[in-house]
């Protein structure tokens, strides 16, 4: 099958310049046109996406995060699509950062407390309406559910603020502090994510002793290494971000690495967190693991 031969092609039989204004303005028309086709193609995608990671069940809601990932990565490759993305956030029925903790981050207190059964009380058996059962989310969900987090916070950075009315901060450190290793990886890069150039969720940082549950975390040697190298990676990221900053929120960050890691390990972390500002991505992403590295070295020495 062949596409028709564009009508603006067997144009400029006149002059130069009729033709280069033809030319103009069918260009503008077919931008536009495609413009309004991605939007439409983006808008679509979140709306399936958001519609299963509502599901009840959660193989579903796994699906629809799995998706959403692959989606926003699509989305990174060009600005022009982070803007259609950032447009879409404004909208509330395709927001992500809402449904992720209405569901696949919602804490398994709230769901309990929602789908309790008073007793004696046979509503939920002779109502019109049947009872609603959530299955709780899986390991694999929660961690999918973070690195959306993390990609929409990235892309758009007002995300944050959107995951600060969702209590984001408390809701990852008690992943932090609870979850299997899988979880806590993708928490650590979720709550880098979420913190940055935010001063509220630096602030709720600072009131869940953050810097201590990390720290308590890259000490720990009973830890699978792996973690405490992103642990690490973390406090590096964070250190670098606030440095040099003399008020609240984190203005004692210094001062508390110090104090629970050690003089030498939080010298050497202050050290590292200074250099790879000049690097490419992926020099700095070698970079940034082999500070880490050098950082849990620095602790098992001690």
């Amino acid at each position: 099958m062949y596409l028709k031969k564009q009508l603006w092609s067997e144009t400029g039989k006149g002059d130069g310049s009729a033709k280069t204004e033809d030319y103009g303005g069918v260009g503008e028309v077919v931008k536009s046109l495609q413009q309004q086709r991605v939007y439409r193609e983006v808008t679509l995608a979140l709306r399936t996406g958001l519609r299963d990671a509502r599901a009840e069940f959660s193989f579903l809601r796994v699906r629809a995060l799995r998706s959403i990932l692959k989606f926003l990565r699509s989305v990174a490759e060009s600005d022009s699509t982070i803007d259609l993305f950032s447009q879409t956030q404004s909208i509330p029925q395709l927001q992500v950062v809402p449904v992720l903790f209405q569901h696949s981050l919602k804490e398994s207190g709230d769901d309990y407390s929602e789908n309790r059964v008073v007793v004696g009380d046979l509503s939920h058996i002779f109502g019109v309406e049947p009872m609603k059962l959530t299955s709780p989310s899986t390991d694999a969900e929660v961690a999918l559910a973070l690195r959306v987090l993390e990609g929409c916070c990235l892309l758009h950075p007002q995300s944050t603020a959107l995951a600060h009315q969702h209590n984001a901060i408390q809701v990852l450190m008690n992943i932090l502090s609870t979850r299997g290793v899988l979880e806590q990886g993708a928490c650590l890069d979720a709550l880098i994510s979420l913190m940055v150039d935010s001063s509220s969720n630096q602030m709720d940082f600072e009131k869940c002793n953050g810097i201590m549950e990390v720290a308590d975390l890259l000490r720990d040697k009973q830890v699978d290494e792996n973690l405490r190298l992103k642990c690490g990676e973390f406090l590096l990221l964070l250190i670098g971000h606030v440095d040099g900053r003399d008020k609240p929120p984190l203005a004692t960050i210094h001062e508390d690495t110090r104090r629970l890691l050690g003089e030498k390990s939080a010298s050497l972390i202050w050290a590292a967190s200074q250099f790879g500002s000049t690097l490419d991505p992926e020099q700095r992403l070698t970079a940034l693991q082999i500070q880490a590295r050098r950082v849990l070295e620095s602790l098992d020495l001690y």
